[in-house]
């Protein structure tokens, strides 16, 4: 099971840098001026051999103070809802604020656990004014500074030991394809026609699913789940709170998948918010089969097909290699082969190839187009092994692995690809030194 945590409060508490301490990464913008994080930012975080993912819920700058209070509010409650912890960000700088009062109003209600941090805290002095915040009637505070992480190792110790213990596992051990895409893509829909009843509820309104659906599919010789991601909860008035909310869904359920089948609705074509989907099943290292649905309702010719394909390829590069299916939930167009081309990309996860096999068939080709040399130094690939991961990762080992550019990883991950079905699963490239 996937651990989400959800960093909230006002804007300008530093909500952006404490994502890119947990996340060791700049992918936040981080400036003085309020209000600069508009996207809702995804990462992955590790601490004490616990992984975990990190959604920075951005802030609001509005002229009117009613909504900037609600948005500031409705993504609250989405953390609350969606999140396994919340991090509650203050400023020891400027005190508390009415929003401060408000968000810990809030959050004082839910049965989540909250962790609230006082950031900004990086002298002896602010230590001492940080206390002043138990005033908003929350435990677990924690005194910080973001920007030089003081304070953020006893921090992540509490956070990880609050994660809930994963007992409800599914007991049996079967393949779990999760169906993601944006609201009303048809996701619902296809379920049931693979299943053949109406188990989930279909209505033209984006977002009538509310929470994931795991479905059994134990036919033609076939067992699986199925999982149906909720979209939107109802039509909001505020944009990115849509997306924000359908975004932590698809995460969740992308955590705790083995193949996403990302269904694409073919009247709109490939939007912003496919791609991000796209990125996240990537980032967890998932097999993919793109679905593009309501294939009946589009007017085609003898190139049709092909034309959309190299669109979404194209839109998806430099990871081409997937299957695409062309289908309707509601006419069961190519419905069959959906889930033949998803259990064949589950299969393709699960290769194992011995090492000899791979030495065998590699070694000559490497021997034949050598990394170029770096510095007068010439690079020697000696051995390649397949690591015991969840997703398919090969060792190369050789003298020089720090010099072994993005180009030649490219060139060694398809010359895998060439001669191993991998399609639909991502190739991990690592280098050792020997």
């Amino acid at each position: 099971m996937g651990n989400i945590v959800a960093i909230v409060g006002r804007p300008n508490v530093g909500k952006s840098t404490l994502f890119n301490r947990l996340t060791g990464t700049r992918q936040a913008i981080v400036d003085e001026m309020a209000g600069v994080t508009r996207d809702r930012l995804y990462g992955k975080a590790f601490w004490n051999g616990v992984d975990f993912s990190v959604i920075d819920t951005g802030g609001y700058a509005t002229n009117s103070d009613d909504i900037f209070e609600e948005a500031i509010r409705s993504q609250v409650l989405i953390a609350i809802e969606e999140a396994d912890i919340i991090v509650f960000v203050v400023d020891v700088v400027t005190g508390i604020t009415d929003y401060d009062e408000g968000v810990a109003d809030i959050l004082r209600r839910s049965k989540k656990p909250v962790m609230m941090v006082v950031n900004k805290v990086d002298n002896n002095e602010r230590i001492a004014e940080s206390s002043y915040f138990y005033a908003l009637g929350l435990d677990n505070l924690y005194p910080i500074s973001a920007i030089n992480g003081a304070g953020t190792g006893e921090f992540l110790d509490k956070l990880v030991s609050l994660f809930p213990k994963n007992e409800n596992e599914e007991e049996l051990d079967l393949p779990k394809f999760t169906i993601v895409g944006r609201p009303n893509a048809g996701k619902s829909s296809i379920i049931n026609a693979f299943i053949g009843e109406e188990r989930n509820i279909v209505t033209p309104i984006a977002g009538t699913t509310r929470d994931s659906i795991f479905t059994r599919y134990n036919k033609f010789g076939h067992d699986f789940f199925l999982v149906d991601t909720a979209g939107l909860r109802k039509k909001a008035k505020v944009n990115e709170d849509l997306e924000f909310y359908s975004v932590m869904r698809a995460i969740r359920a992308i955590e705790n998948s083995d193949v996403c089948m990302l269904m694409i609705d073919a009247t709109r074509g490939f939007e912003t918010q496919d791609q991000k989907i796209f990125n996240l099943i990537q980032k967890n290292k998932k097999g993919i089969v793109v679905l593009v649905n309501k294939w009946d309702l589009i007017e085609k010719d003898t190139h049709t097909i092909k034309q959309f394909e190299t669109m979404v390829r194209e839109a998806m590069a430099p990871y081409t290699d997937f299957p695409i299916v062309f289908t309707s939930a509601l006419t069961k167009q190519r419905i069959h082969k959906a889930i033949e081309a998803s259990l064949q990309v589950y299969e393709n996860r699960n290769t194992k190839i011995t090492t000899s096999k791979l030495n065998d068939t590699l070694l000559p080709l490497i021997d034949k187009f050598p990394p170029p040399s770096t510095k007068g130094k010439f690079i020697k690939i000696k051995y390649v092994t397949q690591l015991p991961t969840q997703s398919p990762t090969f060792a190369f080992f050789c003298n020089l692995p720090q010099y072994i550019k993005d180009p030649y990883k490219r060139f060694l991950e398809n010359k895998i690809r060439e001669h191993w079905n991998f399609t639909g699963v991502q190739v991990n490239i690592v280098l050792r030194k020997k």
